[in-house]
């Protein structure tokens, strides 16, 4: 192994948040339905690491409930600002009640608020339905901290395939791909990972 996919993103990582200029946390998500009808949109990154990848959502929404039906994934990042992407591509799974109230905590005030008052995805008749709903939640909670919604939570994304794509001139572009080693287990997979390279 050349190198640890994870170290690879981190380095990565870190160059985006110095060079794109608004939320180079922001991914590409890309979900299915259990008939297979596919749907993606952007949402951010909240955590990583060897465990994989997390970000936060309504349960009950469209990408909830496409998760809970199909726990597979795909993400992708794009800086635009580096001429690189990187792919990612494994099943999911909810994250623990504990790290979702964590990350629920260090949200601002009203962005707790609005997980409470938002059917997310949902047809909504008009802006003032949901300023109403808004200020309902700001009158429920005022004077007390905001709780985490029960539908409202983490899913992390268990990497089975990681691409490392750089942009090179004439489209003869860089592509690194590591998969996990299988070493007979039922997870299928062991503590390393293999590296390749793909055609352009």
């Amino acid at each position: 192994m050349a190198d640890d996919p994870f170290a690879l993103f981190d380095d990565w990582y870190a160059l985006a948040r110095d060079t794109e200029v608004n939320d180079s946390n922001a991914m590409a998500l890309a979900t299915a339905n259990a008939a297979g009808q596919p749907s993606v949109r952007m949402v951010l990154l909240k955590g990583h690491g060897p465990d994989g990848f997390v970000f936060y959502t309504n349960y009950e929404g469209r990408k909830g409930g496409e998760l809970l039906a199909n726990a597979h994934a795909a993400l992708l990042f794009h800086w635009k600002s580096l001429r690189r992407q990187i792919r990612i591509e494994g099943p999911v799974e909810p994250v623990d009640d504990a790290t979702a109230d964590a990350y629920f905590a260090t949200r601002s005030r009203d962005s707790q608020l609005g997980a409470w008052a938002s059917d997310q995805s949902r047809p909504l008749a008009d802006r003032a339905m949901f300023e109403s709903r808004f200020a309902e939640a700001e009158a429920r909670f005022a004077d007390r901290p905001v709780p985490r919604p029960s539908h409202w939570s983490g899913f992390r994304v268990v990497p089975q395939r990681i691409e490392f794509w750089e942009d090179r001139d004439h489209r003869l572009h860089h592509r690194r791909l590591f998969t996990p080693i299988d070493d007979g287990s039922e997870s299928g997979s062991g503590s390393g990972w293999n590296e390749g390279l793909l055609y352009p």
